[in-house]
């Protein structure tokens, strides 16, 4: 993420507006605008291998899956993120063709770039959303998984995945093998342990 060096304080409906002729995607933060940058392969494989085994899944649910491309609108006053995948099952998201209002899963992806914001300001803000019921983190330089997932007294509990375990996603009633997640996924032999 980049903050957009042109730009000065913009209100979430002038961002709305003006991220509509834009070429990238842009970020929406407290009046401030940030360009999207590119992943890695392992980034970019871990968030497909993560949508594909979802998608057949969460079409007989009713759920829409999205990769990417898609923001969500934590509030109506912003911010308007990009996560890696987010899922809703909620019909008021059919209304829209480019944003989510009620997720009810989000995952990210981390990098280096991003572990840090991911998990702390990004996830306290993703929990503002009521209808938000796991938030997913996924290591992209080795293998591991953290699930945090809203409890019945509200509260946020983790739950961490390794190679041999089963991602369970309650908020859509699906376990999802941790080694799938990886298929294809190249490593780096740097990875930190």
């Amino acid at each position: 993420m980049i903050a957009n060096p042109q730009s000065s304080y913009m209100s979430p409906q002038e961002y709305l507006e003006w991220e509509k002729t834009q070429e990238i995607r842009h970020e929406y933060i407290d009046g401030e605008v940030f360009a999207m940058t590119g992943g890695t392969k392992p980034h970019n494989r871990i968030a497909f291998n993560f949508g594909t085994e979802l998608d057949d899944y969460l079409a007989e649910k009713g759920c829409e899956l999205y990769i990417s491309d898609v923001k969500v609108q934590v509030s109506p006053s912003g911010p308007y993120y990009y996560p890696d995948v987010v899922v809703t099952c909620d019909p008021r998201d059919k209304e829209s063709i480019d944003m989510v209002q009620y997720p009810c899963l989000i995952v990210e992806v981390l990098s280096p770039s991003t572990e840090a914001f991911d998990r702390g300001k990004k996830f306290t803000r993703y929990r503002q959303s009521s209808s938000l019921q796991e938030y997913v983190l996924i290591e992209s330089e080795q293998i591991g998984v953290e699930c945090f997932r809203r409890n019945e007294e509200g509260l946020w509990v983790l739950h961490t995945y390794g190679e041999e375990d089963n991602l369970i996603l309650e908020s859509v009633g699906m376990t999802i093998p941790v080694s799938k997640l990886y298929r294809q996924v190249k490593l780096d032999v740097k990875a930190k342990n």
